[in-house]
């Protein structure tokens, strides 16, 4: 490893986290863009603990309007988040004219929390981990990259028609993700369902790539999921540099064979599965004319802007 020299972590994650904010990373971008594969490979060597999934940015950005406007509105809303319509208003918890009053408080918070899983998972005499938070609601990315400007970033991209796409398959009646919230599309419901969840990557990609745009470069990198599939060792380097840890190529190479999709057995992958296809562009065998339409209507200017549009399609989308 790279960095100062390692620690001892004994009974106080939340100061660890605090005296060590450089040692704290993200991985945002978008649920179902391979952040889980990701989190296992890099957790996967000495000295690396994972966050997976606090949903933290759930309630830091609650959605407006509430998606079943997308199926009964007069026209298609524009997605925003409540602290983004009420920033302004001195009465709204986290309204601007306070940040100094909660921002600290809510610093305080996440490091307590944080540090009270590494305290429970964690040996006394451990290793000081550098620890990684996979997902933790990436509309609220500006506000958790200013809340830990020291933090490290890695922005996991991924096309948003294979996002929609594989969420849509954990929309269907015995998926794994129905025991967590989802439910059952119904085939009229389908367009709406596909067009909101086209507006949550759009705003999603947005909102962390301003955050990216800010964040200190030496802290930062995009992985993209379809180099990491087509080249995992390759791209495993590179995530593993932007949180600070050497490892040699030899033990990169290990850990990427050792958790290739290959790998999962026949049973817990496939459709309605948690790991799924891996397949990039599978959107194009599963969506209609009208839903791929619907995508590229909400989401294409974010696409174009990071290069999974050609020129035709750029068209389609203007």
């Amino acid at each position: 490893m790279t960095g100062p020299p390692p620690a001892t972590l004994g009974l106080d994650g939340e100061r660890y986290l605090t005296d060590n904010e450089d040692r704290l990373s993200w991985i945002m971008g978008s649920s179902r863009s391979g952040s889980t594969w990701l989190l296992e490979m890099l957790t996967a060597t000495e000295g690396v603990a994972g966050i997976d999934d606090p949903h933290l940015g759930h309630h830091l950005g609650v959605w407006r309007p509430l998606p079943l406007a997308w199926a009964t509105a007069e026209e298609r809303p524009r997605l925003r988040t409540l602290s983004e319509v009420k920033r302004d208003k001195p009465g709204y918890f986290f309204s601007e004219r306070y940040r100094d009053a909660w921002l600290p408080a809510l610093q305080q918070l996440v490091r307590a929390r944080f540090g009270a899983q590494l305290d429970d998972e964690l040996p006394a005499g451990a290793v000081a981990p550098r620890v990684v938070v996979k997902e933790p609601g990436s509309h609220a990315a500006d506000l958790l990259l200013s809340a830990f400007p020291r933090s490290r970033l890695i922005f996991l991209l991924r096309d948003g028609r294979d996002v929609v796409d594989s969420w849509l398959d954990a929309h269907q009646r015995g998926s794994w993700a129905i025991d967590e919230g989802a439910f059952p599309v119904a085939d009229h419901g389908r367009l709406a369902l596909v067009e909101w969840l086209s507006s949550v990557w759009t705003y999603r990609t947005e909102a962390v790539g301003r955050a990216y745009a800010r964040h200190e470069p030496s802290k930062r990198c995009v992985i993209r999921y379809e180099s990491l599939r087509r080249d995992p060792a390759a791209e495993l380097e590179r995530a593993f540099a932007a949180i600070d840890v050497d490892l040699d190529a030899d033990e990169v190479r290990a850990i990427a064979e050792s958790n290739s999709y290959e790998l999962v057995s026949p049973g817990s992958r496939g459709p309605r599965r948690r790991v799924r296809t891996a397949s990039p562009g599978g959107w194009q065998r599963s969506l209609d004319h009208d839903e791929r339409r619907a995508m590229h209507a909400i989401m294409g200017t974010q696409l174009a802007a990071w290069g999974y549009l050609d020129a035709g399609e750029s068209e389609q989308a203007a």
